[in-house]
């Protein structure tokens, strides 16, 4: 589940279909959660390639963007009707203005980005433009005040960004655009209105942590809680705080690696008690609160909860998931005595002889984070007899800005050595078998478990996902958002060669000390099929033990249900024959 709105009393969000992966647009109806009819096929933005705001509703009316990118819009009156094709562009971050009866939306094209406004006739109207990249724009209630972020390459906008106001004419034009730069070095992210007051997360000062911002750019801190309110903004659309009924608040704080639900109370905020993993999409509901929420042992919900008493109840989804290994959260020493290593240790099922061996998750981003919450595929392990230890490395986020910024130009290396690290601590501790240690990634991560696997003897096997072998295959092939990322996470490639080539794996075949299993889509635009299938003739000519399975219907993640199943069967046989 993503991205829930709320129009009027209705509640919208987006729903994964378990077959395709497709997401679909649905609604709580006066009969239960149900697709949105007239809404036909998948739902999905592609603005920065990873979308987010990939419908906004308006009084009844949706606006959306499908899977080729068109633009399209349905009146409960009327059939859809496709406003705008894709032209080779995107759309996202869509956002209702019901002063003027139109949407907001971030359009991408070849040449950049732009902020523009469109009515359901399809007229098309630029508000804003000269600024590499927008997001997360937000409308203030009277509809006379829009705020919107910006940032610029080489930056990522995790690392720096722009908050912008600017007032709307009477057409509806933007007037009077102004930056209002953080006090410090910073990145901002979900701008917002409470009447005609300003607010914004900001992590100038270390964390990400909600301010209001006046007109003549005074920021004042509203909560002093040294933890993240939000993590990295990959989507355009997320939204971790709403302003509630009686001028209350709800906001997220990111702690150990759990999202918590928090409520302000008449004397001191609450946190609102409940076994959450991760909470996000939070809206309004009347005069209660709606969110997404995410648990270790059940299927991610939609849940409305009492400002008042913080009861919470599931109005969609949530259905609990029998004999599911819920993970013991741990804290491991940092290899360089900075904030301690969080991570998620799920135990295989009982009856199992002690210690296990242990798959080792490492997520994507790499500036993101892992979760407790519940997911088949480590459950696939568990049930099978196997620990897993998931690890939120150096470069994380959801611990600070000083945390998530430690992997600059150390990509390969600082999360590794965190790796390696949890490797050791948990063995000596008895949890997992040292002689049986598997490593697994996708994407990014998929580089990371290469690199451990070429870096010690810590690991039996290595399994990588559309992973990365070749950064710099990457860096002349990657998408415009990303084109600076991978000189900040190795350094500038023209005054650190040495570098570059030594955290390649695909240029140290001969380094790798087990085993390797890729899995790789042929439709993949991000790690092209090249790149891994150069990887792989470096090793066997290397003398490695490699296998490789292709999938022809696959991108950059892979969506089937049936291709997601092969691959686990497959890497478990893998791994099960390289730890005998």
């Amino acid at each position: 589940m993503s991205e829930l709105r709320c129009d009027g009393r209705v509640l919208y969000w987006l729903q994964s279909e378990p077959g395709s992966g497709c997401a679909r647009l649905w609604h709580l109806s006066p009969g239960g959660p149900a697709p949105v009819a007239g809404v036909d096929g998948a739902v999905r933005s592609r603005v920065n390639g990873y979308g987010g705001g990939a419908y906004a509703v308006l009084d009844g009316q949706i606006a959306w963007v499908d899977e080729d990118q068109s633009l399209w819009w349905q009146s409960p009156q009327s059939r859809a009707r496709r406003l705008h094709f894709s032209d080779g562009g995107a759309w996202g971050g869509l956002v209702a203005d019901h002063r003027r009866q139109r949407v907001l939306a971030v359009r991408e094209q070849a040449h950049g980005q732009s902020l523009v406004a469109m009515i359901r006739d399809g007229d098309l109207q630029i508000l804003h433009s000269g600024q590499d990249f927008y997001s997360a724009p937000t409308i203030s209630g009277d509809g006379r005040l829009l705020a919107w972020v910006s940032w610029s390459l080489p930056d990522m906008p995790w690392h720096r960004s722009q908050l912008w106001l600017a007032q709307l004419d009477k057409t509806g034009r933007v007037d009077r655009a102004r930056c209002l730069p953080t006090p410090a070095q910073g990145s901002v992210q979900q701008p917002r209105f409470e009447g005609s007051g300003l607010m914004v997360l900001s992590d100038h000062d270390g964390w990400w942590q909600p301010y209001q911002v006046s007109a003549d750019n005074r920021w004042q801190r509203l909560n002093n809680t040294r933890s993240d309110h939000a993590n990295a903004p990959w989507q355009l659309a997320e939204c971790h705080a709403c302003s509630l009924a009686g001028g209350q608040e709800a906001w997220v704080r990111f702690s150990a690696g759990y999202g918590q639900l928090w409520l302000s109370g008449p004397d001191e905020p609450f946190q609102v008690a409940g076994d959450f993993a991760e909470v996000r999409a939070l809206v309004r509901h009347g005069r209660r609160l709606a969110c997404l929420a995410r648990f270790p042992d059940r299927q991610d919900a939609v849940i409305e909860v009492c400002p008042e008493t913080g009861q919470w109840a599931t109005l969609a989804g949530g259905a609990r998931v029998p004999d599911a290994v819920v993970p013991e959260s741990l804290q491991v020493p940092a290899p360089d005595g900075g904030h301690p290593l969080q991570v998620f240790y799920y135990p295989p099922v009982s009856g199992q002889p002690m210690p296990p061996p242990a798959v080792f998750l490492v997520h994507g981003g790499p500036t993101s984070a892992t979760y407790a919450a519940y997911n088949p595929q480590v459950q696939f392990w568990c049930q099978r007899g196997f620990a897993v230890v998931d690890v939120n490395y150096r470069g994380s986020s959801g611990f600070g800005r000083v945390f998530r910024e430690s992997l600059r130009e150390q990509w390969g290396r600082a999360d590794v050595e965190d790796l390696m690290a949890v490797a050791r601590v948990l063995a000596a501790q008895g949890r997992i078998d040292a002689r049986r240690r598997f490593i697994l990634g996708r994407s990014a991560g998929g580089y990371t478990a290469l690199m451990a696997a070429m870096s010690g003897g810590e690991f039996s096997a290595v399994g990588s996902q559309f992973g990365v072998s070749d950064p710099m295959s990457l860096r002349a092939a990657t998408h415009r958002f990303e084109s600076g990322y991978l000189d900040w996470l190795l350094g500038c490639p023209d005054t650190h060669p040495d570098s570059w080539h030594e955290r390649t794996p695909a240029r140290n075949p001969e380094r790798l000390r087990c085993p390797a299993i890729f899995f790789q889509g042929r439709q993949d635009t991000v790690v092209v099929p090249e790149q891994t299938r150069a990887m792989v003739r470096a090793l066997k000519a290397a003398g490695a033990k490699v296998e490789c399975h292709w999938f022809d219907d696959e991108g950059h993640g892979f969506r089937r249900a049936e291709n997601q199943a092969f691959m686990l069967d497959a890497t478990h046989r893998f791994f099960t024959e390289a730890g005998q």
